[in-house]
């Protein structure tokens, strides 16, 4: 058991990424051991999945060490707002 909440997430994400937009689903019943979320920031631009995901990674590297399940999905402002429309 973790003792991170969604909203320590999108808080840590928020700033660390510059982000627009941050959702975070704790999946995991209460215990804070599992994770999902969506992160809109400008920080992505012109980088792929795999080098969007290494930086949420790496912003979240302490919290990631106890939590045992993080899905993300990644998007610039861009992609975001054709998801949205």
């Amino acid at each position: 058991m973790t003792s991170y909440t969604p909203e320590y997430l999108q808080a840590k994400l928020t700033k660390e990424l510059d982000a627009v937009h941050v959702d975070v689903q704790d999946d995991s019943d209460g215990c804070g051991g599992k994770f999902s979320c969506t992160i809109v920031s400008g920080k992505f631009e012109g980088k792929p999945t795999l080098q969007r995901h290494r930086l949420v990674n790496s912003v979240l590297k302490e919290e990631l060490k106890t939590i045992h399940a993080f899905s993300q999905k990644t998007f610039t402002p861009e992609q975001w707002k054709e998801q949205t429309n």
